[in-house]
């Protein structure tokens, strides 16, 4: 297949991109064109390949085909496992975004160690978001394109749902028996 030049330009800038890419910056390096029909192309033309070209967060790069990843793994890799406490906190941040270490404290009962950001930042997964206006001015976190890639979300869009969740059963019936009376006992008191 034949490709037009500035197609061939988006490719190689991606190729040779040691991050992924936003559209604005592939057009910086590859010239005046038409990024999105070229990107949808490049696309198609690997749809099926060992290598495939996908979005995650607004940024486009190459990536081995999820089947063959296993083919180049020259070690084994330990999953990284988080404590329950990072796990609640980067959920905390993921869906509530961007969010004070005060309001993850008041959303999940407890304190939370330092040490529970930190891990969550070394990950890439996380990212202090600014100072919110206020008594204090609180840093705020917010999770990065790195959690998108991860967990192989294209935006905070793709999150599941409480349905979704229901329906995989991760919502403990104890929880929800729990939310329920909770929303009964304000009911009552209106």
């Amino acid at each position: 297949m034949i490709r037009d030049e500035f197609t061939r330009a988006v490719e190689a800038t991606l190729f040779a991109s040691t991050e992924p890419l936003t559209p604005d910056e592939i057009a910086l390096h590859a010239g005046d064109g038409d990024v999105s029909a070229a990107l949808n192309s490049l696309t198609d033309d690997y749809a099926g390949r060992g290598i495939e070209l996908v979005e995650r967060g607004g940024r486009w790069h190459f990536q081995t085909a999820p089947d063959l990843a296993h083919l180049l793994r020259r070690t084994r890799e330990e999953p990284r496992r988080l404590s329950r406490a990072a796990t609640e906190t980067l959920a905390i941040i993921a869906y509530h975004e961007p969010v004070s270490r005060a309001e993850i404290e008041a959303i999940r009962g407890v304190q939370i160690s330092k040490g529970t950001l930190d891990v969550l930042m070394e990950a890439g997964w996380v990212r202090p978001a600014g100072r919110r206006e206020g008594p204090g001015r609180p840093l705020l976190y917010a999770t990065t394109a790195e959690f998108l890639a991860h967990f192989g979300l294209g935006s905070r869009r793709d999150l599941p749902g409480i349905d979704d969740l229901k329906a995989a059963g991760l919502l403990d019936p104890l929880d929800e028996a729990f939310s329920q009376l909770q929303l009964e006992s304000v009911d009552e008191d209106d």
